[in-house]
């Protein structure tokens, strides 16, 4: 053997060894993260001190008072929607794959004058809402979503067995179901009546300072892309340091004051989605059996609802496979990358957002808007320094 052949062998033996070390340290890096996720999750207790929302860590009169989750569309026809100027979180998902989103608007500090539109509820939604210790508002469901809020696992009202809700006249381009809608005072006589839990037991989202002005950039560019018209954009505002946002291409303002959605941080999570088809076998997959006491004629019958509705996996524990996944994060005018994940075996865990150290996301104080994206969906941030 050469002394060139010998050379070349020994930077072969070297990088082997190198690459060994790094996959480990990779490995090792991996399962340390990890661990810290369980014990976050594990030892989360309340996340603010002071009174301030839970949520938005914004202090208010009503800074303890229980969540309401209200459902609302995102239907054309029904915009602009009442409430999401003064909701502390909303969500933003899919109803069915790849096509039409529905929305959740969640109330601590301030319940609106009126709450609309108020459309039906989707099984995902319940899991989100009874992980934020929320009162759940919606105007029916579909199948899978009435069958198990049948099962009363959740604190609610149904716009359509009761008289807490209204309509607004038909006009201009609004249908019928878009006039639903309740009003401030009619939720809280609703809990009352009910006589349900008014102060809340969510543990919160922690916040920090916002930075100060002259450390804020000049602006920046947020596209999410579900499909048009339900697309949604942001601009970043460096002097309100919060996200102007635009809805359809269209600037999006809240019905009751006319005043211009902002929220002060956006986190986008990706989580997969897939209609509920008759043909997967979920309890092989050791899931629930959502065609379990669904009747024939709305199973495999003439009536059949398989391919209708749709899932997505964001850790509820019934049809999800998974529960956590990757997530990009904007406030204070920056991106920031990290995880996410809901216990899939606890319905009332929260949605925990995590850095890329495995620490929970401070979040600043102000309304946080929750988008969930399909993997594969165009998530694009333009910063502008």
């Amino acid at each position: 053997m050469n002394k060139k052949q010998k050379i070349i062998i020994a930077i072969l033996i070297i990088a082997i060894v190198a690459g060994g070390f790094y996959f480990l340290k990779k490995n090792s890096s991996t399962k340390v993260k990890q661990i810290d996720l369980e014990k976050v999750q594990q030892n989360a207790g309340p996340a603010n001190t002071g009174p301030v929302s839970p949520i938005s860590g914004i202090s208010c009169d009503n800074w303890n008072r229980r969540p309401v989750a209200v459902m609302q569309p995102s239907d054309v026809q029904a915009r602009p929607a009442a409430g999401f100027s003064e909701a502390d979180m909303v969500v933003e998902m899919p109803a069915y794959t790849s096509s039409v989103t529905r929305l959740m608007g969640v109330y601590v500090c301030n319940i609106p004058k009126e709450i609309g539109a108020i459309r039906s509820s989707r099984h995902d939604y319940i899991a989100i809402a009874k992980g934020l210790d929320a009162f759940f508002i919606h105007w029916g469901g579909s199948h899978f979503a009435l069958d198990l809020l049948g099962k009363n696992i959740i604190d609610r009202i149904d716009c359509m067995t009761t008289s807490y809700c209204g309509r607004w006249p038909v006009s201009g381009k609004m249908r019928l179901e878009d006039t639903g809608h309740i009003t401030g005072e009619k939720v809280l006589e609703a809990m009352k009546n009910l006589n349900l839990r008014m102060e809340s037991n969510f543990s919160g989202y922690p916040h920090q300072d916002e930075v100060p002005i002259d450390q804020r950039p000049s602006g920046g560019h947020l596209q999410v892309s579900f499909a048009n018209p339900y697309d949604a954009q942001y601009d970043y505002d460096k002097n309100s340091n919060s996200y102007l946002r635009v809805w359809g291409g269209e600037n999006d303002t809240d019905r009751n004051n006319n005043q211009r959605l902002a929220p002060k941080n956006i986190a986008v999570i990706f989580a997969k989605s897939e209609q509920i088809v008759n043909t997967k076998d979920y309890k092989g997959l050791g899931l629930s059996d959502p065609w379990e006491g669904v009747e024939a004629v709305k199973n495999t019958g003439v009536e059949s609802i398989s391919g209708r509705y749709n899932n997505v996996e964001i850790g509820d524990p019934w049809y999800d496979e998974t529960d956590n996944g990757p997530a990009k994060y904007y406030f204070n005018g920056k991106e920031y990358s990290g995880t996410w994940k809901k216990d899939k075996a606890k319905i009332d865990s929260k949605m925990f957002f995590y850095n890329e150290s495995g620490q929970e996301i401070r979040f600043v104080p102000g309304q946080i808007w929750l988008e969930i994206l399909e993997p594969g969906q165009t998530l694009k941030w333009e910063p502008v320094n």
